[in-house]
């Protein structure tokens, strides 16, 4: 049976958002093509209608991914007006993001596996980690001035890794501990 253009365009965004969040929780090569495109309740062979290759949808579905955390980024920003730095070192260095395996930082999920791919899944990631280093140098600008972009590239990176680290350990303690020294050191970066 064959599918309208609208109902058509709906299933591929449902693919993306789908591999987007399938993505970061088993990476790019842990799920194959048959159970990401069942996951969207669709079939297989559907797949190929909409994407050149499992490369093709590892690069929209990054780029998606990538928005979604910007979108969190400027609204734990914006939901503390007085202190949206904060909020933003607050949510992201939490135990509740650490959690968060199909919702949380793509660059922490997906970083080294993006690493590997072609240029267009890297071009994806390069324009959302410039997205993100865009609203650090904003709100640490509103706050600073000067010397913002090297503070917001030094923040971003303590944070991904204090992230990532915090994931691969098995013991909460030491888990806590990267995410907890990681904000205290934001801190005083931005307090410098």
């Amino acid at each position: 049976m064959r599918v309208s253009r609208i109902q058509a365009e709906e299933n591929r965004q449902t693919v993306i958002n789908v591999a987007s969040r399938l993505f970061r929780e088993h990476g790019f090569d842990g799920i194959g093509l048959k159970d990401l495109m069942e996951a969207a309740g669709l079939t297989q062979g559907a797949f190929y209608k909409q994407f050149t290759s499992k490369e093709d949808l590892a690069a929209q579905s990054s780029t998606r991914a990538l928005e979604s955390a910007y979108c969190r980024w400027s609204a734990a920003a914006t939901a503390n007006p007085e202190d949206p730095l904060g909020q933003v070192i607050g949510f992201y260095l939490s135990a509740g993001h650490r959690e968060e395996k199909t919702d949380g930082c793509p660059i922490v999920a997906l970083g080294s596996d993006a690493a590997r791919h072609g240029v267009a899944v890297k071009a994806s990631f390069e324009t959302g980690i410039r997205t993100h280093l865009d609203i650090l140098e904003r709100l640490i600008s509103e706050t600073q001035g000067e010397e913002f972009k090297s503070k917001a590239m030094a923040i971003l990176s303590l944070m991904v890794g204090a992230l990532t680290l915090s994931r691969v350990v098995n013991d909460p303690s030491l888990a806590q501990a990267f995410l907890d020294t990681a904000a205290a050191q934001v801190r005083n970066i931005v307090a410098a």
